[in-house]
Parts: structure tokens; C-alpha cells; sequence
């Protein structure tokens, strides 16, 4: 079932620690090893891919902080929110398939956009899946839940 779709994706390559991500073309997920060329892959297997919806865009803006896309450190942003899912769900987005692993915490960082930011996402900052099934995902491919 398809529920929604890709609006945008990001990485950062080694040594780049700034917010918002850089949005890129697409993503190659790999399987057993993370996102190519990005500053995570490697890393803990179970936070290779970290979702957010734009949800959570809107909310800040709603709350007088208005930030790009990036900003709070996804690889993918969906038009849905992902948060309404829990741990083990599943999605088939382009060729590779996902699993939500954990909620992402509040990272210290976000306050560079405002001090409220981290207190107003607390509940919705991003999700950490880990990679099931490689393939590359851009922007406009569809989320199926599987």
C-alpha cells in the first residue's frame, strides 16, 4: 500500500558537520553498511537511514521557527509523518526497503536555529531506520508500507 512519497533527500560526507544536510540527487542504500559516501555509513548498522516527515517542518514554523529542508539532520524527508508508525514497521521506498529501528533523540544542535527548536520537535525530530534491502531512493519515489 502506497502511503506516501519522497520530498526530498540529504547526506553529508565525512567532515562535514554543519546543518542543514546538503540535499543530493538520490541515495544509495547498502545493505550491512549504510548510505554511500555518507558521513554515517559504517556506523551503528540500526541508524544507517534517518526519516522525517514534514510534519515536523511545519510545526516549527508553526511555533515561529521557520527552517530548510536538512535542517534537522534527515537523509529522507517524506511528505507523511513518520512517527505515526512504530518499531519493525516496513517501507519500500524506490528499490530499497527500510525498517524503523528507534525515534531519534534531541540532538543540542538544533538550538543553532532557535532555542525553542529542540523542545517543539522533541516528539517528532526524525526517525533512525536500518537498511533490509539496498537500492537508490530520490526525490518523488513512492513509500510503500510493507
Amino acid at each position: 500500500m502506497i502511503i506516501g512519497k519522497v520530498l526530498g533527500t540529504f547526506s553529508a560526507k565525512k567532515g562535514d558537520s554543519q546543518l542543514p544536510r546538503p540535499e543530493v540527487t538520490s541515495l544509495n542504500l547498502i545493505e550491512g553498511f549504510g548510505i554511500e559516501e555518507d558521513k554515517f555509513a559504517g556506523k551503528d548498522l540500526k541508524k544507517t537511514v534517518m526519516i522525517v516527515g514534514q510534519y515536523s517542518y511545519d510545526i516549527s514554523s508553526k511555533e515561529g521557527i521557520t527552517i530548510e529542508a536538512g535542517s534537522l539532520g534527515e537523509n529522507i524527508l517524506l511528505d507523511f509523518n513518520p512517527h505515526d508508525y512504530s518499531v519493525g514497521t516496513t517501507f519500500k521506498i524506490g528499490k530499497a526497503v527500510i525498517k524503523i529501528t528507534e525515534n531519534c533523540t534531541i540532538c543540542n544542535h538544533l538550538s543553532v536555529f532557535g532555542k525553542k527548536l529542540p523542545f517543539i520537535v522533541k516528539d517528532c525530530r526524525g526517525i533512525y531506520c536500518t537498511i533490509i534491502n539496498g537500492g537508490v531512493i530520490k526525490t518523488n519515489d513512492s513509500v510503500e508500507l510493507i
